[in-house]
């Protein structure tokens, strides 16, 4: 007989993430994932004027604010034919990428390493070795053996004391871990310098956004920031080059740290490249425009059915025609009211709560399709969607990390491999890298265009008088975000927002197709069901919400044992 295990909440910062499944002969044999929180903000937003919409849609989430500020003030700008001055896209780029390299930083470092790493091994380990290990695979200049020491007695002290804080519910000594203890210590030191690198990349956030996490920057048609190179409270010289300053800074963490750091775990996980695949449909939408049009991206978008990567399709813009007719939201296991699929601008986001049922209702999140399948968002679909489609940046950081990972594992690594839970966090590293060069070039593109005289950071929207339909999207660091709006008379009438974890967190449709989190657990196999480690490892590497408590129960519900995540 199955047993089954319940995870709530399953994830590091916010919580609202449970996760059932059952388990027979110690593997995944059904799955189940519950968003155990209503928002509203959609309803909140009826009625009022469009161009405030993005100021209520960044408090969907106290992590991702930038990125729904900016699907909202696209949507709006989709709906009325607005363009957007050339400066204001760099600026907006600029925002969206630092907000992504900080979000990587952390998300592997502070919300997922410590799935891989022991840090209960930690004083084992040698620092000279470990700096030895670390000086083979980068050349960054803090791996040194007074570093690794420092950290190792860090880690000394707290096991000294017996109260390990807040590595105190880790899965320390779980079958599943097994980093030597240099390893173990090098990541360690890594975690606790990325904080410090993360930080800079928000600070380019708060100098260009006004403030972070919830920016203060954006407008219907442009940005806010005035640009003077002869003032000082004005977007100067003075601050385009400490955002360079910064940026390359997180640059160079990200070029020798992060990248290096995720494909040498991998490296030594290799087995995990065949656990996790689940749904092997892909989508990702075009972003960093540019040119006013947005009709130029330096991202591609497109989708791959069924895995077939020589088939992709692409979209030509961000709010491509086939995307745009592509899109509905199921509810038929979600707590809502309504019997049949809608498309976003006719969505209703009723609330029908009627308790956990894993055969009827048991999920706040609506079952997004594409063309009528459920659909895996996020950095993976991003590589593969850009590594179909030939694109130059995505093939090279691909080639770059498959190189390195199969430095370490001493096995030939392939694009199909990263079709897994360690692969997520391989194409997550990919993007990153990515983007920190492209972060350089936006910035230089700023410059270069300010300095031809060229101000403009604005163009005023126009209401006409009827109704209009917009769409915004933005390719967040979870994957695909699009912000669907429909203005009546120059007043919302209707706003739905499809999100990454949407797609990814969806429960099973009409049909009974499970969503990507629930597909990717099958047949997972558990060492310890009573700590279930590898379906958190799994959860995490898509990047949910994050929180810190799971609980084990038998089929009838009787608790079988208590058990707490980091």
């Amino acid at each position: 007989m199955a047993n089954r295990i319940t995870i709530d909440p399953i994830t590091r910062i916010e919580g609202h993430l449970r996760i059932d499944v059952e388990v027979d002969n110690n593997a995944v044999s059904n799955a189940w994932a519950s968003c155990t929180m209503w928002r509203g903000i959609e309803n909140i937003l009826k009625g009022r004027d469009p161009r405030d919409a993005w100021l209520f849609t960044q408090r969907f989430c106290g992590v991702c604010t930038t990125v729904h500020a900016m699907a909202s003030v696209r949507s709006v700008e989709d709906a009325l034919k607005v363009q957007v001055p050339i400066n204001a896209q760099y600026i907006r780029n600029l925002i969206l990428i630092a907000h992504a390299l900080h979000d990587h930083i952390v998300h592997f470092y502070q919300l997922s390493a410590l799935d891989w790493v022991d840090i209960l091994q930690i004083p084992k380990a040698d620092p000279v070795a470990t700096a030895k290990l670390a000086e083979s695979l980068s050349p960054w200049t803090r791996n040194s053996k007074t570093e690794f020491k420092a950290a190792q007695d860090r880690v000394k002290a707290v096991a000294a004391s017996g109260q390990l804080g807040i590595f105190m519910n880790g899965y320390w000594g779980h079958p599943a871990m097994h980093l030597s203890p240099e390893v173990n210590l090098l990541a360690f030191t890594h975690y606790v310098q990325a904080l410090e690198y993360q930080r800079k990349a928000l600070q380019v956030v708060g100098i260009l956004g006004g403030k972070t996490p919830h920016i203060q920057n954006l407008t219907v048609g442009g940005v806010a920031n005035a640009i003077d190179l002869d003032s000082t409270s004005a977007l100067d010289m003075d601050k385009l080059e400490m955002i360079r300053e910064l940026l390359g800074q997180v640059v160079r963490f990200v070029n020798e740290v992060y990248f290096v750091d995720v494909c040498a775990v991998a490296g030594m996980y290799p087995e995990w490249f065949k656990i996790g695949k689940g749904v092997n449909n892909y989508l990702a939408v075009p972003d960093l425009p540019l040119d006013s049009a947005s009709t130029s991206y330096d991202l591609p978008g497109g989708y791959i059915m069924n895995g077939n990567i020589a088939g992709v399709h692409s979209f030509e813009t961000a709010a491509d025609k086939d995307f745009r007719d592509g899109v509905s939201e199921d509810v038929a296991h979600a707590y809502y009211h309504g019997d049949k699929p809608l498309h976003p601008y006719k969505g209703v986001t009723d609330p029908d709560f009627t308790g956990w049922n894993g055969d009827q209702k048991y999920s706040w999140v609506k079952a997004p399709r594409f063309n009528g399948a459920p659909m895996q968002v996020g950095p993976l679909a991003q590589v593969l969607v850009g590594f179909a489609q030939g694109h130059p940046l995505t093939k090279k950081y691909a080639g770059l990390a498959l190189e390195k990972i199969s430095a370490v594992a001493g096995v030939q690594a392939t694009p199909a491999m990263l079709e897994s839970t360690l692969g997520r966090h391989g194409a997550r590293a990919i993007r990153c890298a990515m983007l920190g060069e492209l972060a350089q070039k936006h910035l230089q593109l700023l410059i270069d265009n300010i300095g031809q005289g060229d101000y403009s950071v604005h163009n005023p929207p126009e209401f006409p008088s009827g109704e209009q339909e917009g769409v915004g999207t933005h390719e967040a660091p979870r994957g695909t975000l699009s912000h669907w709006i429909v203005v009546k008379d120059g007043k919302i009438k209707n706003y739905q927002a499809v999100v990454p974890s949407t797609w990814n967190a969806s429960p099973r449709d009409a049909s009974g197709a499970h969503g990507p989190y629930e597909a990717s657990l099958l047949h997972t196999p558990l060492a310890r069901p009573e700590e279930p480690l590898e379906v958190l490892r799994t959860i995490h590497s898509f990047d949910p919400c994050m929180a810190c408590a799971c609980h084990t129960f038998d089929p009838s519900g009787q608790q079988i044992a208590k058990v707490k995540v980091l």
